[in-house]
């Protein structure tokens, strides 16, 4: 199967299967996981959830991003629980450290000046 993602052109390349997460982008681009699916609203194409950091010059899922940002510890403490919870859950559906698992083959795609 043959399928064109827009990656940002800042993008760290993608890691060989098994290394650490890059932030490349690629497996998220390409399809949105598990959770992304619902936040999607669909089971194909770029997840909604990615965001583009440019200070870092990587991807992030914007699930955990957004979660872990904000109030920090304020608030009552059934929403520090349950921000705790989601953090926990999202990360285990993303599969969060458990390095690369996008077995996909990146492959650049020249301009007309060769670019």
């Amino acid at each position: 199967m043959h399928q064109v993602i827009h990656i940002h052109p800042e993008a760290p390349a993608k890691p060989a299967v098994g290394e650490p997460c890059n932030g490349c982008g690629v497996c998220c681009l390409a399809e949105p996981c598990p959770v992304g699916v619902i936040v999607s609203r669909k089971r194909h194409g770029a997840c909604k959830a990615l965001v583009w950091s440019q200070s870092d010059g990587r991807y992030f899922c914007g699930l955990l991003v957004g979660a872990a940002s904000g109030s920090g510890n304020a608030g009552a403490w059934w929403r520090r629980w349950a921000r705790a919870a989601w953090l926990r859950w999202a990360r285990r559906m993303i599969s969060a450290g458990s390095g690369c698992d996008a077995s996909l083959e990146v492959e650049a795609v020249r301009d007309q000046n060769g670019k």
